[in-house]
């Protein structure tokens, strides 16, 4: 086959074949789902956030022990050119209050049917319900609705996913057979995922409540924002952040008044209260919500009488938790094929030709932009890396 064979078509894989038409190189594109993009048009049911306009420092802290590695893959396509990308295929945005950029549209699905017609004008060939099995030789072969086929690419890249949302076509199952292939690959393990807590029958009136405006830490990690009491535990935007941290084990701690400091909360605490009941009082002193206070009492009850304590539960409260939900609950996942066995082009050391991008490399980021951001930045660099090593 004259051209490029792209493996994956999600975000990163599309980037890569874009990158290589742009070359003007031949791109086959084979998705092992009956469409493409499926988690990318998941993400974007409540709201496509494409990424996180902020400094590029501050943006490329959200990546962890990763950071290195995507700098210049980031540095490259970052926020801004994100931005210029989803406006060049007719989609307007906006940011939102938190630096959060959006498509005016919202939804994912309007973007990707302008990215497939861009491509598609560029002579990309598709082939759905192809699901890669690995090599032999320089062959790459693939199950198919008609058969095996055999695909002989003079360059390919791998955009297989990661290993949660196994049903939109994230399952993991490439790392077999890269480990066969002698390519190092981290242990798959959930991010931005809820943690299991075993609640009493205390917390049954308040499942599917909010905390809003709540802090948490664990290990080195802290975030803020909103969670929600589940059947299963705790989730949401500032639970994510910390799953590097409850891991590996780490203890949970909530601040349930994350705008005072300890000795304000205590000062508050210690206004007389007269008839008021416990409840009444934290309300009226704090403004800490239902739900706020049932969380206070399902992990520290019986509550102190002494202010100075209370405000110390209130700021810093333990909350007893069995780690992280499945992996395939997940919406990411830490772990893959690791950086060293991989040219600074993200081609396999271990195989020439063949490049590598997206959730299925060893990262992880927060939601918020940073996951679909490194997704379009290292797919966009494995292909032009791809092109380069195709023309010569």
């Amino acid at each position: 086959m004259k051209g490029a064979l792209v493996i994956g078509g999600g975000p990163a894989g599309l980037m890569a074949a874009d990158a290589l038409l742009s070359a003007g190189i031949p791109v086959l594109l084979a998705e092992a789902k009956p469409s493409l993009g499926r988690k990318f048009l998941m993400a974007g049911k409540s709201g496509l956030n494409l990424t996180k306009m902020e400094p590029l420092a501050d943006f490329l802290s959200n990546y962890g022990t990763a950071r290195n590695a995507l700098s210049p893959m980031i540095t490259a396509f970052g926020p801004d050119q994100v931005k210029t990308w989803a406006e060049g295929l007719g989609q307007p945005c906006f940011t939102g209050s938190t630096g959060r950029l959006f498509p005016t549209a919202m939804k994912a699905s309007p973007l990707l049917r302008a990215w497939l017609a861009r491509l598609d004008d560029m002579g990309l060939q598709r082939r759905t319900r192809w699901r890669w099995t690995g090599w032999d030789g320089d062959a790459v072969l693939f199950d198919t609705p008609v058969g095996p086929q055999r695909i002989t690419p003079q360059v390919t890249v791998l955009a297989l996913g990661g290993a949660s949302w196994a049903r939109l076509g994230s399952d993991g199952a490439w790392a077999g057979t890269l480990v066969q292939a002698g390519q190092p690959v981290a242990p798959f393990q959930p991010s931005n995922v809820g943690i299991v807590v075993e609640w009493s029958a205390h917390m049954q009136r308040h499942l599917g409540a909010p905390l809003k405006n709540i802090g948490f830490h664990a290990g080195d990690l802290s975030s803020r924002g909103e969670a929600v009491i589940s059947t299963k535990g705790l989730e949401g935007g500032a639970i994510y952040p910390l799953a590097p941290a409850l891991r590996a084990g780490a203890a949970l701690f909530a601040d349930l008044a994350p705008d005072l400091d300890e000795a304000a909360v205590a000062a508050r605490l210690s206004r007389p209260k007269g008839k008021q009941s416990l409840s009444n009082h934290l309300r009226k002193a704090l403004s800490l919500s239902p739900a706020k206070q049932a969380l206070l009492m399902e992990c520290a009850r019986p509550l102190p009488d002494q202010p100075d304590a209370l405000a110390r539960l209130v700021k810093h409260l333990p909350i007893a938790h069995q780690g992280p939900r499945p992996m395939d609950e997940a919406i990411s996942t830490a772990g893959g094929l690791r950086w060293d066995g991989l040219s600074d082009g993200l081609m396999l050391r271990e195989k020439p030709g063949t490049f590598c991008a997206g959730e299925m490399l060893d990262w992880e980021a927060p939601t918020g932009g940073y996951l679909l951001t490194a997704c379009l930045a290292t797919g966009l660099w494995a292909g032009q890396h791809a092109a380069r090593h195709c023309q010569r």
